[in-house]
């Protein structure tokens, strides 16, 4: 198996990167170095048409894109320890705020990311209002992950660090790369970013 994917900041990549590590798995990994645009070309493209990373290649050719689905089939193969849950119930919840952490934080770190930083001008063309509209969407998911967490246990999901934890992280650390900080006030959600920050698998990144 070949992993393709690329540095920090990029943050899907990272997830994988962040769950080996957390597996304790030997998986290569391949660079495909976005700033020169190697993700959008034809031989890439014939991993992955989408043209996006990261994509896991098995021995057979088999081509897994997308970073949970990758995780998942890498948890098929390596199930300890379980980051995806050790039952239908544990299952469900992080599936659940896997969701919820796309769909409330890393959307809205997209649009500004896409929309509003100047790395991007060259790519697309950018409706900087709309970008930065952006800012309080992620500020206000910040609050709501905060009261979550003061309500809840140490991680996303409860009292295991899992693939929940391992998107927010990622997603965070990317927004702040982007330029949007966690909010000063969300003390729970701060304390749990400093939580999965000390933890050695954090440093992943080649």
């Amino acid at each position: 198996m070949i992993l393709y994917g690329e540095r920090n900041p990029a943050p899907n990549p990272r997830r994988v990167r962040i769950f080996v590590a957390e597996k304790g798995i030997d998986l290569p990994e391949t660079r495909v170095k976005m700033r020169d645009r190697e993700h959008k070309s034809p031989e890439h493209r014939a991993r992955n048409s989408l043209g996006q990373l990261p994509t896991l290649v098995l021995d057979d050719g088999t081509a897994i894109s997308e970073s949970v689905s990758i995780c998942r089939y890498l948890e098929s193969l390596h199930p300890d320890p379980p980051m995806f849950g050790r039952n239908a119930v544990e299952a469900a919840r992080i599936d659940m705020w896997i969701r919820r952490i796309e769909f409330q934080l890393m959307t809205p770190v997209g649009m500004f990311w896409r929309h509003a930083h100047p790395l991007t001008a060259a790519l697309l063309t950018q409706f900087t209002d709309f970008g930065e509209s952006n800012r309080e969407l992620y500020a206000r998911a910040c609050g709501w992950l905060d009261r979550e967490l003061a309500e809840g246990g140490p991680f996303i999901a409860g009292g295991d660090y899992t693939m929940a934890d391992i998107v927010a992280q990622t997603t965070v650390d990317f927004a702040a790369f982007t330029g949007l900080a966690l909010p000063e006030d969300a003390t729970a959600l701060r304390a749990w970013h400093e939580r999965v920050s000390a933890r050695p698998s954090a440093e992943a990144n080649d």
